[in-house]
């Protein structure tokens, strides 16, 4: 069953395209990753599915209805975890998914979304007392409370420590296995990795690859030889592999990996460098995603670097 359409859609702010007749189809149980630099057009596309913008040209159909024109009941049937959300702060954390569980007609049970997402033992406190991280599950439970057909996650592990981001990624996967169609937005590409049975790639509000993650690290960019490089060894290399160096490692992608190789082996016999840590493998998806949408975009950059909070 096709739970989500994208045909030829167009969104234009004046003169700006955000995005240029992007088309695409999303069956239930499939999680597809949205990826794409900012200003891509990735939350333009979440807002026009999720029903909060209507298109300038093309069609979008969520659960064969206009996301526009969907009434109380369609839009009980979809689940949204925006990347920030203002909650009493007063409320208890039980308190807060009984009050969104009202507003659906079969809920999941409180305890149930408790357990989910790890809170059982925090269901009294309240919202103010609770770290970001534990904030950002109470989020997350908001959108699954309703059992929904088709869920949004907007940068649902941003400020989760690595073991409360593999507890949401269980969770995630219960879903999809239950049918659910899930769209998620996320600058964590090992998130998508991880996650995605489709990954699509917004460039300049273009459709720029649509595809599982395997595919896209085989057929967006070229093969990677990896070796670890100590300064010594790295002081000898010839210049053509020098440029490849990244930190204490060379990282060569490489066009025709049995002549780089034969380079590599002919170097080691010359030098006695140690390649038992030689690596040739596919290209990362971070790697095939920046062939697709260029350098690393900043915002990216700082979310690797900020302190994670449980």
């Amino acid at each position: 069953m096709t739970a989500l359409v994208a045909d030829r859609v167009a969104k234009r702010y004046g003169s700006t395209v955000a995005l240029d007749e992007v088309s695409f189809r999303i069956g239930a149980g499939q999680l597809v990753a949205v990826l794409g630099p900012n200003g891509s057009g990735k939350t333009t596309l979440v807002d026009l599915l999720a029903g909060f913008s209507a298109p300038t040209g093309g069609t979008v159909r969520v659960l064969g209805a206009d996301p526009r024109r969907g009434g109380p009941a369609w839009r009980a049937r979809i689940g949204l975890v925006p990347q920030e959300t203002s909650l009493d702060l007063r409320l208890t954390v039980a308190e807060v998914l009984r009050a969104f569980a009202a507003a659906y007609p079969w809920p999941l049970p409180v305890g149930e979304v408790l357990a989910l997402i790890d809170l059982a033992a925090e269901a009294g406190t309240r919202i103010g007392a609770l770290s970001g991280g534990q904030r950002r599950r109470v989020d997350l439970g908001l959108g699954l409370i309703g059992r929904p057909e088709v869920l949004f996650l907007d940068e649902p592990t941003t400020g989760l420590d690595p073991r409360a981001r593999r507890r949401v990624w269980a969770c995630v996967r219960d879903l999809t296995a239950a049918d659910t169609a899930v769209v998620l937005t996320t600058h964590y590409l090992d998130e998508a990795q991880q996650l995605a049975d489709r990954v699509l790639v917004l460039a300049g509000g273009r459709l720029a690859a649509d595809a599982t993650p395997d595919e896209l690290r085989t057929h967006a960019a070229a093969p990677t030889i990896r070796l670890p490089m100590p300064p010594v060894a790295a002081a000898e290399l010839p210049a053509a592999l020098k440029v490849h160096l990244d930190g204490d490692e060379l990282v060569l992608r490489s066009a025709d990996v049995g002549a780089d190789l034969a380079g590599l082996l002919d170097w080691a016999r010359r030098t006695g460098a140690d390649l038992s840590g030689l690596q040739v493998g596919p290209p990362s998806l971070e790697e095939a995603y920046l062939v697709l949408t260029g350098p690393v975009d900043p915002v990216r950059r700082e979310r690797r670097r900020e302190p994670s909070h449980a």
